[in-house]
C-alpha cells in the first residue's frame, strides 16, 4: 500500500476555490488506480468529502442515498489511499488517483466498469472476485 498524499490547508483552500459544485452542493469524481490507469469507479463529492480526502488521504465520498459521508472501505476493507487529486479544465469533475485495496465495485469486482456490449449485448466482462455484504 503507498503513503497517502495530504495536503496543507492553503492547498485544499486553493482547490476548493476552483471546484464548480452543482446545485446539490456535489462534484463528480472519478476514481483512477495508480500506476495502471485503471477506472475504478465514479463517485460524488461534496466540499466535506474534498477537505477530508485532502486532509487525510483516505478517499472519502458523499452518499447520495445514505445523504451521509461515505468513507471508501469503512464496512469493507477496500479503502482508498489518495495519490493525487486533480481538477479538470472547466472545475466540474475531480480525478482521484488512488491505490485501491481490494475491490472497488459493492458488488465484488475489481472495478464497477464490468459490463460492456459485445456482439450488441450487454455482457458481463469482470468476474466477481469477492462476495460482498452491503454497499461499501
Amino acid at each position: 500500500m503507498s503513503q497517502p498524499t495530504t495536503y496543507p490547508q492553503a492547498a485544499i483552500d486553493k482547490v476548493l476555490a476552483v471546484i464548480q459544485f452543482d446545485a446539490q452542493g456535489l462534484v463528480p469524481a472519478i476514481a483512477q488506480q495508480h500506476g495502471t490507469g485503471e477506472i475504478l469507479m465514479m463517485a460524488w463529492m461534496d466540499r466535506n468529502a474534498v477537505i477530508e480526502t485532502m486532509r487525510t488521504g483516505r478517499v472519502c465520498y458523499w452518499s447520495r442515498s445514505r445523504k451521509a459521508p461515505w468513507r471508501k472501505g469503512d464496512t469493507s476493507g477496500h479503502i482508498q489511499t489518495l495519490i493525487d487529486l486533480r481538477v479538470d479544465c472547466d472545475g466540474d469533475t475531480l480525478l482521484v488517483e488512488v491505490d485501491q485495496t481490494g475491490v472497488a465495485c459493492h458488488t465484488g469486482r475489481h472495478n464497477c466498469f464490468f459490463r460492456a456490449i459485445r456482439n450488441g449485448e450487454l455482457e458481463v466482462i469482470a468476474p466477481v472476485e469477492i462476495e460482498m455484504t452491503g454497499k461499501d
